[in-house]
């Protein structure tokens, strides 16, 4: 069984280079922004380590609570989605993987996810309007996607990738809305000018753990893609699948799209399709780089 789930989740050396140099690159900007905080308010290392853990574990531990929760999911029984739960079965067995939870979220917009600190703790969600216009190949080329995404931990990697900039943002947002002054006095001096500091790099860890982040996602949707494609040995299939959720979002209404944009880095399509310079700043890859991708491997499997 190991053997298998080598063989069928082998990755891309070059990706996987790629993410480590960006996990490296936002490691040392945190860093940075540890040495400033204990430095501008006089804190020691360890409570600024217990407190930023502590806030870490909490969303490490209910990240799949929060996203189950906020896309409304069910979790669903084999008995109430048995076709659903032999295609999510079937790849697992074949992938090497435990079952995950398996979800349905009753709207039309067609997407998938999986969320989970880890294999064992996964969950695995598809939308009704997916399992309404998929083909079976199709599902499960997306099935396949999505459970490549448990096997890379992927979950896990991005709440620990994002965490700290989002305390960041926090602090940048809460020195714009109420500034660094705390009254007057040569302390209160010194706080505010503490504070200044620490608003200032905030903003610029903010900025550039943002691009890092979102070249961090793309990267692991082009993994994911190609571990759905090695999975099934179909990668048209996810091809297709994509085509079809990418033309279907453009009939969703825009009040559901606009609900749907606060998952859109687990979604296998993000809610909103992005063009032009904005893909610089996108959590997924554009679609025909994802597509071009699955030609390569599909050309590739067709040689073996």
């Amino acid at each position: 069984m190991r053997m298998a789930r080598r063989r069928t989740l082998d990755r891309d050396t070059g990706l996987i280079a790629r993410m480590t140099t960006t996990v490296f690159l936002l490691g040392l900007i945190y860093v940075v922004f540890f040495v400033v905080l204990a430095q501008a308010f006089n804190l020691g290392l360890i409570p600024i380590i217990l407190l930023g853990g502590g806030m870490l574990l909490v969303q490490y531990w209910t990240s799949d609570k929060i996203a189950l929760a906020s896309s409304g999911a069910k979790i669903v029984s084999q008995a109430e989605a048995p076709e659903l739960h032999a295609v999510v079965q079937r790849l697992c067995m074949t992938a090497g993987l435990p079952m995950p939870r398996v979800a349905i979220v009753p709207t039309d917009m067609p997407n998938a996810f999986a969320t989970g600190r880890s294999p064992k703790h996964a969950a695995v969600a598809v939308t009704q309007g997916l399992l309404d216009r998929l083909e079976p190949d199709e599902l499960e080329g997306v099935i396949a996607h999505e459970l490549s995404h448990v096997a890379h931990r992927d979950v896990a990697i991005m709440t620990l990738a994002s965490f700290f900039a989002m305390v960041a943002g926090f602090i940048t947002r809460w020195g714009f809305f109420f500034g660094g002054g705390f009254g007057g006095g040569d302390d209160d001096n010194n706080s505010g000018n503490a504070f200044v500091v620490v608003l200032l790099v905030s903003i610029v860890v903010y900025a550039l753990s943002f691009l890092l982040i979102r070249t961090l996602s793309r990267y692991r949707e082009f993994a994911a893609d190609r571990g759905a494609a090695i999975l099934t040995k179909s990668p048209s299939s996810l091809a297709s699948a994509l085509v079809k959720i990418s033309g279907a979002m453009g009939r969703i209404p825009q009040r559901d799209m606009r609900m749907a944009e606060g998952l859109n880095q687990f979604f296998i399509v993000p809610a909103g399709l992005k063009s032009g310079l904005s893909n610089l700043f996108a959590d997924h890859p554009p679609l025909e780089a994802r597509l071009e991708q699955l030609r390569r491997l599909e050309r590739g499997l067709e040689g073996l």
